[in-house]
């Protein structure tokens, strides 16, 4: 059944509009039905990649959103830019922001963070054995977390793309990056030796804004919670 909201009006009046926080690329266009069912209805332009806005009013007053890097979600809200945000669950393992709490898990968004290296590289009686790896990723400190709990330290190669090129052209041995349908690493002679993580978009908020404004953005999670009843 398909939640309907007339603008505001769960929403208390206030004096200027809470921010949500949306993550440019696919994650963009995978939520925008439930924005939809949630009542959110943006400015057009927030789903064209040419536009130069980066903050879009919606068709309700007490709400604007912002489009930013997914990297950039968890950040612009644990540190009160933006009052709510759509962020993918590696995002929170990786930053791990006392000033974040996920109330919802939006059920979109599905992939994997995990460790993937040359098609002839797993040995298991060998990495039992290592005391420590180069790791390329843009997560280090999950990365870094994943092998010290085997006991292996973790020298990374901080990167923001193009992971799978790294073992190749001996800039790591091993890659931890996210992983949809793995065909990217296929196609660079790379596979996929273990997941260190499912992942999903969650629904964050600052605490500190919940504790200060508990109406509007308490009503805002209510609302999200009811775009995902069946």
């Amino acid at each position: 059944m398909t939640a309907f909201f007339p603008a505001a009006a769960l929403v208390p009046e206030q004096t200027s509009p809470l921010v949500l926080a949306l993550p440019k690329g696919r994650i963009l266009k995978e939520c925008s039905a439930l924005l939809s069912r949630a009542g959110v209805h943006p400015a057009a332009d927030y789903l064209d990649e040419d536009s130069r806005r980066l903050r879009f009013p919606t068709d309700d007053p007490t709400l604007d959103v912002v489009r930013v890097r997914p990297f950039d979600v968890a950040t612009f809200v644990a540190f009160g830019g933006a009052q709510i945000g759509i962020c993918g669950s590696d995002v929170l393992m990786e930053f791990d922001y006392p000033e974040l709490y996920a109330p919802l898990d939006l059920d979109i968004g599905h992939c994997r963070v995990s460790v993937a290296g040359p098609g002839d590289w797993i040995d298991t009686a060998e990495t039992r054995s290592w005391s420590r790896v180069r790791v390329a990723t843009k997560y280090p400190n999950i990365a870094r977390r994943h092998f010290a709990a085997r006991g292996i330290h973790a020298d990374v190669v901080h990167l923001n793309g193009a992971m799978e090129l790294a073992p190749g052209l001996g800039l790591s041995r091993l890659i931890v990056d996210l992983v949809q349908t793995g065909s990217t690493l296929a196609a660079n002679g790379l596979r996929e030796s273990e997941v260190i993580a499912h992942v999903s978009s969650r629904l964050v908020v600052n605490r500190t804004a919940l504790k200060t404004q508990p109406e509007a953005v308490g009503a805002w999670i209510e609302r999200f919670r009811a775009a995902l009843a069946p």
